[in-house]
């Protein structure tokens, strides 16, 4: 059966998800204007916010001004609840159906200094990805860690054709651990930051308090400890 890919709320701006945004509408209809179909342009989008916003994981600010798609294209870094806010709000601004998706990951190679501040644990809550609707059904796309930060850490980038879903890999190039899907959290038209925030203050007080900030780049680099 078919999945429901045609509710007009996935195409719809919302508060998180603010794909009528000039900024965001403009960044999106400069990405796709050589995409001819809506797969074309999911697949464009999502390497655009791939690699166009340096991924972080610190500096985390979960302000409902700073969870918006649009303080995402102008912060141009973020963690992947922020960049999949801006991937799932471009696809609709340039009329792609679009939601956002959540898990609970392990990664086995979260960096020492991350470890720290979440608490020692590896499971990281909330784990974003976008879900795009595209011929009658729905595929997911992590665009959360750039090339270049893939490159430093060994992993193998993810590629997105449209077709296939994009999920992070369960080992690295080197055969190592890496990511580990441990739970699903549900599919959203818009950010359940109320939730989000609720789960961050219990489990990581020390990673979203006072917003410590950092270079993960710089951490994974060759030689780094």
């Amino acid at each position: 059966m078919a999945a429901d890919t045609t509710d007009p709320i996935y195409l719809q701006p919302t508060a998180h998800v603010d794909a009528d945004h000039p900024a965001v509408l403009e960044f999106a209809r400069r990405t796709t204007v050589d995409a001819q179909d809506p797969t074309a342009k999911a697949v464009a989008l999502f390497y655009a916010v791939r690699d166009g916003i340096r991924y972080t994981p610190y500096g985390v600010d979960l302000s409902p001004e700073a969870m918006r798609a649009s303080a995402t294209l102008a912060a141009g870094t973020g963690f992947c609840i922020p960049k999949s806010l801006l991937l799932t709000a471009a696809a609709r601004a340039v009329g792609v159906p679009a939601r956002l998706g959540f898990a609970d990951v392990r990664n086995h190679l979260a960096s020492p200094r991350l470890l720290e501040l979440m608490g020692g644990t590896d499971v990281f809550a909330w784990h974003s990805f976008t879900e795009f609707g595209l011929d009658g059904r729905w595929v997911k796309a992590t665009p959360a860690f750039d090339r270049g930060l893939c490159d430093r850490f060994g992993v193998l980038p993810l590629e997105f054709d449209g077709t296939a879903d994009a999920l992070f890999h369960p080992f690295d190039a080197a055969g190592r651990r890496h990511m580990e899907y441990v739970r699903q959290r549900g599919s959203f038209a818009d950010l359940p930051l109320a939730e989000i925030r609720a789960t961050f203050e219990e489990l990581y007080p020390a990673w979203i308090e006072g917003a410590p900030s950092g270079d993960l780049h710089a951490e994974a680099s060759p030689g780094a400890s």
